[in-house]
């Protein structure tokens, strides 16, 4: 059953913290998974949830870190003496600790790698920290189980024994040379199934899926999900063995990349939460505004050249902005498939098979929505004939327009090395509303000659 939190559960742990029951503190809290304490611990106020953080274990507590959301994470960090991060870094695998030690200060930093008890941990995480934390490297675990090509079946499970004692999850067993590179993978229904005395070299496997430390975590996850992996290993620029990824990262990385798409996509230029200052809310979404202000604005100067056909046609007027909804619309249907293709790696085939298939697509489309609006514009809305077939031919040619536009300018970004969802924002739905305008009000001159 899925825990939920309750405010009587919230006032009982208000009550024991008031009263200083630590004891009882405990006894509630720790057959609690770690993911729900921080759960409640983000119901109270920072001195009651660092209270609570500084009652229970370290073992318990470091989990409950990872966990929690980031302000809270800081302020309970902040409270804490370096020895006390320390120690609760030493309850944690090494990227774990390196995403933790990455959010404290340089100073703050030195004084926590100083206090820490192990020092080949220690290290390792050191080294993490060198990696960009969108890079294999700084996503990886260092904690793995490798095994030497040239030890036989008996030896390989007596140090096995040993590395996985450190190791929470087993995914792979992977095989290295003499200078730690890479070979392959082993084959755990192998290792069991084998004489004792084979060698590794006659069994293990040799095709294996691996990443540089400097492959992009967007690319791990991609290849990740392609061939269906738990786990990937991580190779340096000799092909060293130097770490692991494995799928709980991954998904870590494929919700941060939507939520980052998804803000792109509603016009909003920087990683932001609800939760964040007003100055920084401001100056994400603030840039895409006054895009689409300045779109406004270029709009209204397109109309302006059109002024006489208001006098003459005004009822043209009152189909504006059906046709710049309708463009805005299509634009963002067509960019919003692109960029997902992009994503998933899934676009196939040839620049200008896909742009016919999008013209095909569109101009059907276009010609079920004009059949729907000239038979309403003539029988419900009592609009000229003359009108409704101007209107009808400007909303194929929009259509049409729009989602080559909403097609091409993604590609063209992801070119360029710029993100593509960039076009399912904003960005797409100004242009297009701008070119609907005026592809409308030029048939409308052209047939009515004004």
């Amino acid at each position: 059953m899925e825990f939920k939190i309750s405010k009587e559960l919230i006032q009982q742990l208000e009550q024991l913290i008031q009263n200083k029951d630590d004891q009882q503190l405990e006894v509630l809290l720790n057959d609690l998974h770690h993911a729900d304490i921080a759960e409640i611990l983000d119901e109270l106020d920072f001195d009651e949830a660092t209270y609570i953080f500084k009652v229970l274990d370290s073992e318990k507590t470091a989990e409950i870190l990872l966990e929690l959301e980031d302000d809270l994470r800081e302020n309970i960090l902040s409270r804490l003496s370096p020895k006390e991060i320390a120690e609760e870094l030493d309850e944690l695998e090494t990227n774990d600790a390196a995403d933790i030690i990455a959010e404290l200060s340089k100073d703050r930093k030195e004084e926590v790698i100083s206090e820490l008890q192990d020092v080949e941990h220690a290290k390792d995480i050191v080294e993490l920290l060198r990696y960009d934390e969108d890079t294999a490297g700084g996503i990886m675990h260092k904690e793995l189980v490798k095994v030497n090509e040239n030890w036989n079946v008996l030896t390989c499970v007596k140090e096995m024994r040993i590395q996985a004692e450190n190791i929470s999850r087993v995914h792979s067993i992977y095989v290295v040379d003499d200078e730690d590179r890479l070979k392959g993978r082993l084959s755990l229904k192998d290792l069991l199934t084998t004489s004792t005395k084979t060698p590794i070299s006659e069994v293990y496997i040799r095709k294996l899926n691996s990443v540089k430390v400097d492959t992009e975590d967007v690319e791990v996850a991609r290849i990740m999900q392609k061939y269906d992996l738990e786990a990937i290993p991580v190779t340096d620029e000799l092909g060293r063995l130097v770490g692991r990824i494995t799928i709980d990262d991954i998904v870590d990385v494929i919700k941060d990349e939507a939520d980052k798409d998804y803000q792109l996509a509603a016009g909003i230029s920087q990683d932001v939460e609800a939760d964040d200052s007003i100055f920084e809310l401001t100056r994400a979404r603030l840039p895409w505004l006054v895009l689409a202000l300045l779109g406004g604005f270029i709009t209204v100067k397109v109309l302006g050249l059109f002024e006489g056909a208001m006098l003459e046609h005004g009822k043209l007027f009152f189909f504006t902005p059906l046709i710049a909804a309708m463009a805005g619309n299509v634009g963002v249907q067509s960019s919003a498939i692109i960029v997902q293709g992009l994503a998933n790696d899934t676009l196939s085939g040839s620049l200008f098979n896909r742009l016919i298939k999008e013209v095909s697509l569109s101009l059907l489309n276009g010609l079920i929505l004009a059949t729907i609006l000239f038979l309403g514009s003539h029988f419900l809305l009592n609009v000229e004939v003359i009108i409704g077939i101007i209107v009808t031919i400007a909303l194929v040619s929009v259509i049409i327009i729009a989602s080559l536009i909403g097609t091409f300018i993604p590609l063209l970004l992801d070119k360029f090395g710029i993100d593509p969802a960039l076009a399912t924002g904003p960005f797409i739905t100004t242009s297009n509303d701008i070119c609907g305008i005026l592809i409308y009000f030029s048939i409308a001159k052209l047939i009515l000659g004004f």
